[in-house]
């Protein structure tokens, strides 16, 4: 199992909270497309790079004790803060898997859909892990994704050259790492290729003001990125100071607007 300095945004305690953070700020979005796609109660389903859990907690609930929960991740630290709110809260459905994406066997399973956010953007070889988690579906299985599309679209309005600077080394770090942060241009073809029909392709491009809670979320991730990439040496302290303090100016002025990173969602059937 590779070291948890391999994820490229880090497993720190501030990037479990920024992890809950994304997760409220997103789970009306992720509610709505669970509905679309069908997920209910006494099913499996596969969480795909869960992280911390909060994503598999609120599955959890969907499914009820009758269903379960494959939730995988590679992760130590993350399935500890996972195995922690599984035994709070009471949900048993919830089975956490120890495994890298990359290079670890799915578990042995034939589930009835599947649901990702973020995760094809960090794994090696993404086209072969669509194809094994397509082998562990069921005929007619949905499955839910979450990716970038055009993560340059993060930017400020007025437009600011140095939150340019900050995205494009963001996006040179997870490549350097063996990622592709525009990961959801490719996605729907090679879903295709491997066995699923397209259902939904929605766009979501958020334009907020710091009034905005949807605000929150690239904020939180500016808090943790600067530090990620000064531990990465992709950027100097000195330089994260100057990112810091335009951040921060922006946050302060109620006219500020940010463009978030556009995400693409889709919802593929297994065929």
């Amino acid at each position: 199992m590779r070291s948890e300095r391999d994820y490229v945004l880090g497993t720190h305690d501030e990037e479990i909270e920024r992890l809950a953070l994304q997760n409220r700020v997103w789970r009306p979005r992720t509610l709505d497309a669970w509905r679309r796609a069908g997920f209910t109660v006494g099913q499996t389903l596969i969480d795909i790079g869960c992280g911390p859990g909060y994503a598999s907690i609120d599955l959890a609930e969907i499914v009820g004790r009758s269903g379960k929960i494959v939730a995988i991740d590679r992760s130590r630290r993350f399935l500890d803060a996972l195995e922690s709110s599984r035994e709070r809260l009471s949900l048993p459905q919830i089975e956490p898997h120890e495994l890298d994406l990359d290079e670890s066997p799915l578990p042995q399973i034939q589930a009835d859909g599947a649901w990702s956010r973020w995760v094809f953007a960090f794994v090696k070889r993404p086209r072969e892990l669509l194809e094994r988690v397509a082998k562990r579906l069921k005929p007619g299985a949905p499955w839910v994704l979450y990716e970038y599309f055009q993560y340059s679209t993060w930017q400020f309005a007025p437009r600011s050259p140095v939150m340019d600077e900050f995205v494009r080394a963001v996006m040179e770090s997870w490549r350097a790492a063996g990622g592709e942060p525009d990961i959801g241009l490719d996605l729907p073809r090679w879903l295709e290729e491997v066995g699923f029909e397209l259902r939904q392709l929605r766009p979501i491009i958020d334009v907020v003001t710091p009034k905005s809670y949807a605000w929150e979320w690239p904020k939180a991730f500016e808090q943790v990125g600067l530090d990620r990439l000064i531990d990465l040496g992709a950027v100097t302290k000195e330089r994260a100071r100057t990112m810091a303090q335009e951040f921060a100016a922006r946050s302060a002025d109620p006219n500020s607007l940010v463009i978030a990173p556009a995400v693409l969602e889709i919802i593929a059937v297994r065929r």
